[in-house]
């Protein structure tokens, strides 16, 4: 009924006020359907922003601080890996990759400290397959994801990369981490 109505009432109206008339009702309908709409998050859970981590930051969270957690990154994506305390935190066998990208390491299943690092530059087409196995199948699936390495998105001075483009980067699969 109201579509019937609704072009009369607005022709005998200024052009101003038909404009704002049928931009209120245009409001009013988004508010009504977007109460409608279900909800893809539950909002009472809690929320924990994402953040983008320098190497300094992230050196923070190497397992050596009793009360904090645990991080490292792997392929620029960075996990809390504090579930797994016993591997990653101070004194445990795989320590060494807490608290800073460990990409290489991790592609080379290397302790080395040369190989701590997040240059995935020279790797073989199989280490670089391990890698890619390793971080879907061992990483995003056991450990939340809480930011991500800023030389992800920036220059080496810290400015944005204007032309940082997720899709253009041969060492990450990124579809679901943006």
């Amino acid at each position: 009924m109201l579509h019937s109505v609704l072009p009369e009432a607005l022709s005998n109206m200024s052009p101003c006020s038909a404009a704002l008339s049928t931009l209120s009702l245009l409001c009013m309908l988004l508010v009504s359907r977007a109460s409608d709409t279900p909800k893809l998050r539950d909002p009472s859970a809690p929320h924990k922003p994402v953040r983008l981590f320098t190497d300094e930051d992230l050196v923070l969270y190497n397992g050596e601080q009793e009360d904090e957690p645990i991080y490292m990154a792997v392929k620029g994506t960075v996990f809390d890996v504090s579930a797994g305390k016993e591997f990653y935190g101070k004194g445990a066998p795989y320590n060494a990759l807490a608290g800073k990208d460990s990409t290489r390491g991790v592609a080379k299943m290397s302790l080395d400290p040369e190989d701590l690092t997040y240059d995935a530059s020279g790797l073989t087409e199989e280490q670089l397959k391990s890698l890619d196995d390793i971080f879907e199948n061992v990483y995003k699936k056991k450990y939340p994801i809480v930011g991500y390495t800023a030389r992800r998105i920036l220059n080496e001075d810290g400015s944005p990369n204007p032309h940082f483009k997720p899709e253009d980067q041969p060492q990450f699969s990124i579809k679901d981490e943006f």
